[in-house]
């Protein structure tokens, strides 16, 4: 379960990355969307084979991901649902993180 959320994101932000870019031409969406999609998709990959750094890639996506929405979430829904799902993502790697390198 694990690798879930980071593969889910990967595709959210791909997705996101690619229409943002068909709809307005904005080459910032598809660089950063597809970016930030990579990170979640290593770092999915990582947590499913056993790798190393899985978990700590997909908080350092999170956090990415919540510093580029988070001061453009009251401009509409795409961001505000980017904002929310990089910080619920963010708190579960946060979580899986600190568990794995300090908890016994």
């Amino acid at each position: 379960m694990s690798a879930h959320p980071a593969l889910t994101m990967a595709a959210v932000c791909l997705i996101g990355g690619v229409t943002g870019y068909v709809r307005s031409r904005s080459m910032p969406s598809l660089i950063a969307g597809t970016g930030v999609g990579l990170i979640y998709g290593w770092s999915g990959y990582q947590i499913r084979s056993g790798g190393d750094y899985g978990y700590e890639g997909a908080l350092a996506a999170s956090v990415i991901l919540f510093g580029a929405s988070a001061p453009r979430a009251g401009k509409g829904p795409i961001p505000l649902t980017l904002t929310i799902a990089s910080a619920l993502a963010g708190a579960y790697y946060a979580k899986q993180v600190y568990d794995f390198r300090f908890a016994s």
